[in-house]
């Protein structure tokens, strides 16, 4: 699977497009294929390993996004495939694919 990642310290010049595992979801998470992701002012301050938290690298920053529900795992009943979501995981939104926990996520309503 496709991510933006950091592979070593510094600013947005240094991310690279690279390949994660495949993600799935387990019981009480949702797999989502991203359709969005913010960047926010903490994500350039991860990148730089300039923030409270230096997650090991490679990883994907970004942690609010917004996509399609693609499968859920055992126990979630609130989503189904084709929904449509947004949520926060923390870090990992820059990817093709993401699993968060189904109690992160929220709809988006159809309506405009």
């Amino acid at each position: 699977m496709r991510a933006l990642l950091s592979r070593a310290p510094g600013g947005p010049e240094t991310l690279e497009i690279g390949d994660l595992p495949e993600p799935v979801a387990a019981a009480g998470e949702v797999l989502v294929s991203v359709k969005a992701c913010a960047i926010n002012y903490p994500d350039v301050l991860v990148i730089e390993d300039k923030y409270q938290f230096k997650p090991p690298r490679p990883f994907a920053p970004g942690g609010e996004f917004s996509g399609v529900v693609e499968s859920v795992g055992e126990g979630v009943t609130a989503f189904s495939p084709g929904d449509r979501v947004m949520g926060n995981t923390g870090m990992g939104g820059l990817v093709e694919r993401l699993v968060a926990k189904a109690d992160n996520i929220y709809p988006i309503p159809d309506e405009r």
